[in-house]
């Protein structure tokens, strides 16, 4: 399988370390929506990253639904995460939450780059910044002692999380201080500290 997109996508960089938690071949295409649209749009003319295009030649995209067909189709019976029912719950909550978290980052992120800044929007800016800080906030209080998220076998929340704080940290430090989330922030350090994630590092 190929997998399309670059990883200072928080999006392109959780489905790669998912298939590689779960140990399915891939190639990496690291390619960029905005410098390489022609090259992208070749692949995928939705131009959506991440894409990835299996051995049937089939495109998928969405980070989610990907990840989905990985789990289905390749994964071998390999699994993520806890089985306990109520762990399941909180596993699927959390990367819930931790998404919502990547989205409004990312919304913050194209609003400050992509539009002049005469025409940035400062509601929607603030509204933005709201919506990540309660998704935050609900993050901090559910991963208390919820070291499972990073035990083997890896769960689906712990990298979705440990990815969000990275890109966070990286491109918006001035609208989230991770400090003041400190079991957030702790999970994040722990996690980019793995060989694992050091092998697919943020770019």
């Amino acid at each position: 399988m190929r997998l399309i997109g670059m990883l200072d996508s928080p999006y392109v960089r959780r489905t790669a370390l998912t298939l590689a938690t779960l140990d399915i071949p891939f190639a990496h295409e690291s390619l960029s929506v905005f410098r390489q649209y022609k090259e992208f749009a070749a692949i995928n003319p939705v131009v959506k990253a991440p894409t990835a295009v299996t051995d049937d030649g089939v495109v998928l995209l969405d980070s989610t639904l990907i990840i989905h067909y990985a789990l289905k189709a390749l994964a071998d019976g390999r699994t993520l995460g806890p089985v306990d029912p109520r762990l399941i719950a909180l596993d699927v909550r959390l990367t819930g939450l931790g998404l919502a978290a990547c989205e409004k980052a990312v919304q913050t992120v194209y609003e400050r780059q992509l539009r002049p800044a005469e025409k940035q929007h400062q509601p929607w800016l603030e509204r933005v910044a709201g919506q990540l800080k309660a998704a935050l906030s609900a993050i901090e209080t559910d991963i208390a002692g919820a070291e499972w998220l990073l035990a083997p076998p890896l769960s689906e929340a712990g990298i979705t999380l440990a990815v969000a704080g990275t890109f966070i940290a990286e491109m918006i430090p001035d609208v989230v201080t991770l400090s003041d989330y400190p079991r957030f922030a702790a999970l994040t350090d722990a996690a980019e500290a793995t060989a694992l994630f050091q092998a697919w590092p943020y770019e």
